[in-house]
């Protein structure tokens, strides 16, 4: 074996699809190329040992955002320990600014782009020579009819326990400056016939679970009908055996026929991913977001009201032009149309993006460290956007996890912004933390909180001891709770299963 392909997932059950197109275009090195991930967290010592382990010439490593500093830490080893080892980085931590990188520094080669022909090729030269002479590498970008699909790579363990990430196309059209895809020029589809048969294969080995990774799933009507299509007949051979789909969508674009096609999916089987990042005008015109609000919450409303869909609408606070009190009527406009999660983020200055050109008009100040989030704008000090940040976390903690779902409407009341802040203010306050609150113990203090706002303690009891959170500390019920959930709805991902028990 004389490749290795790595890097460091964010957590197990997801599984690289970069890694997997790699060695699935390695041609005549495929042979001699083998495939091993990690996760963030592992120590150092132990993935160098297991790199190491099958003698490798060449060790691949895939970076990002999430991983880029445990990898540094991994590449410097290897070449303390194994100097003759030809260590090659890719993926879209290291595209990009990559003359400043430290990882870079310590690393032989570095390919920036599209490394789907160009690892192979790179790696042909190291074994074969001549030698490259440029350790920058940048990757060719081929006719994605020339690019082998990867799918048969996920292996067995792989389709039992973890989330199988599929595409149907690359790139995006739109040009939105906190995104890697804007620096796009268009999106590429693959071929449907060929993608739908490497589909049809994963479901006959069992896989249930699909994350599209598409940027937009809904861009061309017809290639989403056909896709859906093909869950639609699953779902009707099998009903008894779901399959479950992720798909991220364009807001302000959801023409009759998907509707006809979205109202077909059954509870349970179908997840939206839908970025609104901002509702204000000004916002969006800034960052070069083109999004009709008007047409975005409608669509957002009717899928709530009509649709089975699992809807995650995206918020981002933090970005150029916006204060509190606009991100906040953002947030209120966004809650009362009633998607089951808002994942609010905190913007975070991507590698490579536009959004840097905004840097010095409007204060913005990110963390040096990655994931390089924002610190500090002109509209939002440091201070202030420490408490969003807690905000965020709380948020997660208490109304995106289904946790929570009979308590929350009197945490929100007529104000969700407002209210659920002055409670992330006093959660903080009462544990100065953030995380590794144990579940019954916020249970407890949400209902302190409440009681505080003049909520009867019995009433507050009462909604609390209704929420899978008020049980967390009855062993039995929670037992019991978990088989009905394994029972009703499968492989259905738990937090789902509780915003629909709710």
């Amino acid at each position: 074996m004389s490749i290795l392909l790595s890097t460091l997932n964010a957590r197990y059950t997801h599984a690289s699809l970069g890694l997997r197109y790699l060695l699935a275009n390695m041609g005549a090195l495929r042979e001699q190329t083998r495939l091993q991930e990690f996760v963030i967290g592992t120590k150092t010592s132990e993935i160098v040992e297991k790199l190491l382990a099958s003698k490798p010439r060449i060790i691949g490593l895939g970076i990002y955002i999430w991983n880029v500093e445990e990898s540094a830490r991994v590449v410097s080893m290897l070449k303390r320990v194994a100097p003759e080892v030809k260590i090659v980085l890719g993926g879209p931590e290291v595209s990009y600014e990559t003359n400043e990188q430290e990882i870079v520094k310590l690393a032989d080669y570095v390919i920036t782009g599209w490394g789907d022909f160009s690892f192979a090729a790179l790696c042909r030269q190291i074994l074969d020579g001549p030698q490259p002479l440029m350790k920058v590498q940048a990757g060719v970008q081929p006719p994605l009819a020339d690019i082998a699909m990867p799918y048969d790579l996920y292996s067995d363990e792989d389709i039992a326990q973890r989330t199988l990430y599929v595409e149907a196309s690359r790139g995006c059209p739109f040009k939105c400056e906190f995104c890697l895809s804007s620096l796009d020029k268009t999106a590429w589809p693959f071929d449907l016939d060929a993608f739908l048969g490497q589909l049809e294969s994963l479901h006959a080995r069992g896989a249930r679970l699909f994350k599209f990774v598409d940027r937009t799933f809904n861009l061309n009507i017809k290639s989403s009908l056909k896709i859906m299509q093909f869950f639609l007949d699953k779902l009707a051979a099998h009903p008894e055996d779901p399959v479950y789909a992720h798909f991220e969508v364009v807001p302000d674009h959801l023409p009759e026929a998907l509707k006809e096609g979205i109202l077909k999916f059954p509870p349970g089987t179908l997840q939206f991913e839908i970025g609104i990042q901002s509702f204000n005008p000004e916002v969006q015109s800034l960052v070069s977001r083109k999004q009709n609000n008007e047409k975005a919450a409608e669509n957002i409303r009717w899928l709530v009201e009509h649709s089975h869909a699992h809807m995650h609408v995206d918020l981002i606070a933090g970005l150029p032009g916006e204060d509190i009190d606009s991100f906040a009527r953002g947030f209120d406009q966004l809650h009362a149309l009633k998607p089951h999660e808002i994942q609010f983020g905190i913007l975070k200055r991507l590698r490579g993006t536009p959004i840097i050109r905004h840097t010095q008009d409007f204060g913005m100040v990110y963390d040096a460290h990655p994931p390089y989030t924002i610190l500090a704008t002109d509209r939002i000090d440091f201070s202030n956007m420490q408490r969003l940040v807690r905000f965020a976390r709380y948020w997660d903690m208490i109304a995106n996890s289904g946790r929570f779902a009979h308590t929350l409407p009197q945490i929100l009341g007529e104000t969700p912004f407002a209210r659920f802040m002055a409670l992330s203010d006093w959660l903080y306050a009462k544990t100065d933390a953030t995380h590794r609150i144990a579940l019954d113990r916020l249970a407890t203090l949400v209902g302190k909180w409440l009681q505080e706002q003049g909520v009867p303690a019995e009433v507050a009891q009462a909604l609390l001891d209704s929420d899978y959170a008020g049980q967390a500390h009855k062993k039995h019920i929670q037992k019991k709770a978990a088989a009905e959930t394994r029972k009703t709805e499968g492989s259905l991902p738990q937090r789902q299963a509780r915003h629909l028990a709710a």
